[in-house]
C-alpha cells in the first residue's frame, strides 16, 4: 500500500512542492513548526532513512543541502535545523526547518496554523532561491 508520501508525489494528493527531482521530491510541511518547513524525500518509498542504499541516501543529503540553503536565503534564520523521526509516515523523510533556537524545532511545539494564500507566498520565496 502506498504511503501518503508516494501519493503526494503520484500527484494523488495536492502539496506545496518546492523541488522534484529523478530520485527526490520537496514539499512544504502542512503542519509546520516554522515558516518555510520543508520535507525531503526519498521517491523510493523506503520506511527508514537508513534502509536507502548509499547511493540514493547520499542523492538525498545533497538535495536536503540545497534546499536547506534555499531556506535559509527565503527565511533568514541561524541555522536550517534538520530532524529525521519518522514515526508519522512509514517513508524516509528528512525536516528541514529554520531556526533560531533549539527549542524551535521541538515537535511538541503549536503548529502554524497557515492559510493557501502563505503556503503560496512561502513555496514561492524558497523556489526564487533554488
Amino acid at each position: 500500500m502506498s504511503s501518503i508520501f508516494t501519493k503526494i508525489i503520484n500527484g494523488d494528493i495536492p502539496c506545496y512542492k518546492i523541488k522534484e527531482t529523478e530520485h527526490c521530491f520537496a514539499f512544504l510541511d502542512i503542519n509546520p513548526l516554522q515558516k518555510g518547513h520543508t520535507l525531503v524525500i526519498p521517491k523510493q518509498e523506503v520506511d527508514e532513512l537508513f534502509y536507502l542504499d548509499e547511493e540514493a541516501y547520499s542523492i538525498l543529503f545533497l538535495e536536503a543541502k540545497l534546499i536547506a540553503s534555499a531556506i535559509k536565503k527565503a527565511f533568514p534564520c541561524n541555522r536550517i535545523g534538520l530532524s529525521v523521526i519518522g514515526l508519522e509516515v512509514p517513508h524516509a523523510h528528512i525536516h528541514l526547518i529554520p531556526i533560531n533556537e533549539e527549542g524551535d524545532m521541538n515537535f511538541a511545539n503549536t503548529k502554524l496554523n497557515l492559510r493557501e494564500t502563505e503556503f503560496l507566498e512561502i513555496q514561492e520565496k524558497i523556489s526564487n532561491f533554488l
